[in-house]
């Protein structure tokens, strides 16, 4: 299984790889007035995802903020142990005559 697992990540790295020599050529990002700036074309996108990806974390502290204080809040779970369920007596076998 960690062999499938390392296989698909040399994929994804070399597909990304690919994409990034793939699209070397410059981009221009045009701002408000009358600004631009000229990057290579896969730069432009990796940080537009990476920006994006950070907005999404930090649009979401908030709530993790608020779960974590709920959570505090809520009363502690009780420090008894819970049984274990009690083994059948009779073998599973047993159970099933004739069916």
């Amino acid at each position: 299984m960690r062999t499938l697992v390392w296989l698909l990540r040399a994929l994804l790295f070399f597909t990304l790889f690919a994409f990034a020599l793939n699209n070397s050529h410059e981009a221009v990002v045009r701002w408000f007035f009358g600004h631009e700036w000229r990057a290579p074309q896969v730069i432009i996108v990796l940080l537009a995802f990476g920006f994006g990806a950070a907005f999404g974390v930090l649009a979401m502290v908030p709530a993790w903020w608020r779960h974590r204080r709920a959570a505090q809040r809520a009363e502690p779970l009780s420090a008894e142990p819970i049984p274990a369920p009690e083994a059948p007596a009779v073998p599973f076998a047993a159970h099933q005559d004739g069916v």
